[in-house]
């Protein structure tokens, strides 16, 4: 009897959250080990569809990073980053959009299905969902930093960063109780297809749809200040400190960037969470603790 009653405050303690957030939406930037691990991808998909029968609505953007190495090196690519941006030439953009609009997606997709959602696997160029222009590394490395480095690199290729979002496509699936899961492709005004960063992707779509939240599934607790400790609870102007002073760097940029960008696009909270925890989105969006770091505007 002990177990159940457990189970009754559960759920109890969710309730407050669960009416907030109902008819609100959610996007999930889903990454990591949390796509790798078969486990973790039960959970994940047993999460999302939950939140869709609870009343929220969840809109998945997913990367796919450690597939697409995979593939280049079968196929003899070497794989090249700049400040954890993926070079991307015309060889490298034919296997990122048969890996990531393919092979991947449409796992996601029947997954969950599976577990009794209603899934709909797009990348940008399906409906014109949003256009593209050409990444301009200023906007993601000296907008919060001031560094200068990456605007001296090398050229980055097929690289994108969204331009518009279709925002209508996006609404009239969710009102038919679909739960979209996007690829990171888009095209330009000339149609040439670009590789866009899924985080920047997420930050984007969450700030063009007045997101309730953007939810980041990353490899790490959150973010750590400077003596290494996790920190729970930021505010927009402590993160952007944090970056001028290189606290946060390298790989966790465009994480951070997308957060910021969501927040000033209006979204209300931003989240950094592990997705090696089971169930970490539950535990993040229905629990008064939470896991991981939320960012507040």
């Amino acid at each position: 009897m002990d177990k159940l009653i457990k189970k009754a405050d559960i759920l109890i303690e969710a309730l407050p959250y669960i009416r907030n957030f109902a008819g609100k939406t959610i996007v999930i930037k889903y990454g990591g080990n949390a796509m790798v691990a078969e486990d973790l991808k039960e959970g994940f998909a047993e999460d999302v569809v939950l939140l869709k029968y609870v009343g929220l609505n969840p809109i998945i953007v997913h990367g796919g990073g450690p597939q697409i190495n995979k593939m280049l090196d079968t196929l003899g690519i070497e794989a090249k980053f700049i400040h954890g941006v993926r070079v991307t030439d015309e060889p490298t953009m034919d296997v990122v959009e048969m890996v990531l609009g393919g092979r991947i997606n449409k796992e996601i997709v029947a997954l969950l299905n599976q577990h009794g959602g209603k899934a709909v696997g797009l990348t940008g160029k399906d409906g014109g969902l949003f256009t593209t222009k050409s990444f301009n590394p200023k906007s993601l490395f000296h907008r919060y930093s001031g560094s200068t480095e990456a605007l001296q690199s090398e050229n980055y290729g097929l690289v994108g960063e969204v331009s518009h979002v279709n925002s209508e496509l996006l609404l009239t699936l969710q009102q038919a109780n679909f739960i979209p899961v996007i690829a990171p492709i888009g095209v330009d005004a000339k149609g040439k297809t670009h590789n866009i960063n899924a985080d920047l992707v997420a930050g984007s779509l969450a700030a063009a749809l007045q997101a309730e939240k953007l939810l980041m599934l990353s490899d790490v607790k959150g973010i750590r200040n400077a003596k290494g400790n996790h920190v729970s609870t930021l505010s927009r102007k402590d993160m952007e400190g944090m970056v001028k002073k290189k606290v946060i760097n390298e790989g966790m940029l465009p994480k951070v960037h997308a957060c910021l960008s969501a927040l000033q696009g209006g979204v209300k909270k931003a989240h950094i969470i592990d997705g090696r925890v089971p169930h970490a989105i539950l535990l993040e969006i229905f629990t008064h603790k939470g896991i991981g770091t939320e960012i507040v505007a």
